[in-house]
């Protein structure tokens, strides 16, 4: 697991997790609709980037308990990025 533990692995974890989450979590409950409605839809955008983040602190914590120091460290670089846009809709 050595071998894996780069900055770049963590942070494209990071971004993709979050993403990946967003879709599934759209396509499971059916909300797509929500996505469409434009400016009406920002506080729903701010609270789909901030759950968005919860399984890159879940894979932060799985990893920091392997003694992967770099792949948590980047996972957490990548979530700023969801956690900002989630500051971003709220205001």
């Amino acid at each position: 697991m050595q071998r894996f533990d780069r900055y770049w692995v963590g942070i494209l974890l990071g971004v993709l997790m979050p993403a990946l989450f967003i879709v599934i979590y759209l396509a499971h409950y059916n909300l797509w609709f929500l996505l469409d409605v434009g400016a009406a839809a920002f506080p729903t955008y701010s609270k789909m980037c901030l759950l968005s983040v919860f399984p890159d602190m879940a894979f932060v914590f799985v990893f920091y308990s392997l003694d992967t120091w770099n792949i948590s460290k980047g996972i957490l670089i990548g979530s700023f990025p969801f956690m900002l846009a989630s500051i971003a809709f709220t205001l």
